[in-house]
């Protein structure tokens, strides 16, 4: 029972990912979004780094790991042809660096091969649990979220970030954000597939809960 507290205690989701297509861009056009996203998650260099210019890696909570995932890259596509690649690991961490990268444990070394694996796999976004039965349902479930998250243009990603960041905005509220009326943002939610993005959270944050 002691082991299995400490377990859930320690047991972390690192991201690890970077921008496809960056070349295309000036960094200081995407990187400023990208860092105040990321603040929102926790401090650097501890939580969260950006590292040789496109590439960045994160500490976050096993509920949070994938909706921060999908935050990033509805973020991201709202810059025309920019996407990312994340590879999600959950596990524990067995040391603490000064930073995060310098960081160790069961869930970088997942993050960190699964994100090596997504360039073969020609794939954007994985999880690994260590878990193969988990591993292989969320392998399934993502590959056909992607089918359309990858196409998202960049109205669509807009609609979604902002629904994920505001989770308590109603549609008025977006609209207003948006400087657009009310049924476009109802419209745009639809294209986006919003409805299932958000199923596929709660999937997940179910899912989580019966692994640990």
């Amino acid at each position: 029972m002691y082991k299995l507290a400490l377990w859930l205690i320690f047991m972390i989701a690192i991201i690890t990912g970077d921008i496809v297509n960056s070349e295309d861009y000036v960094s200081s056009e995407w990187l400023e979004v990208l860092k105040k996203s990321f603040s929102k998650w926790g401090e650097t260099p501890s939580d969260w780094e950006v590292y040789r210019g496109d590439e960045f890696q994160l500490r976050v909570s096993v509920a949070h790991a994938l909706e921060v995932a999908i935050t990033i890259k509805a973020l991201m596509k709202t810059f025309k042809e920019l996407d990312v690649r994340i590879g999600i690991g959950l596990g524990d961490e067995t040391f603490v660096g000064a930073s995060v990268s310098e960081s160790n444990g069961s869930a970088y070394q997942r993050s960190g091969r699964t994100f090596e694996s997504l360039k073969t796999q020609k794939r954007n976004l994985a999880i690994a649990t260590g878990n193969p039965v988990y591993d292989r349902t969320f392998k399934l479930v993502l590959g056909l979220a992607l089918d359309f998250m990858d196409d998202w243009s960049i109205v669509s990603a807009e609609i979604v970030a902002l629904a994920l960041e505001r989770p308590e905005a109603s549609q008025m509220e977006i609209a207003g954000l948006l400087d657009i009326q009310q049924s476009a943002v109802s419209q745009r939610q639809k294209r986006a597939r919003l409805d299932l993005v958000l199923e596929l959270l709660e999937y997940y944050r179910t899912t989580v809960k019966e692994l640990m």
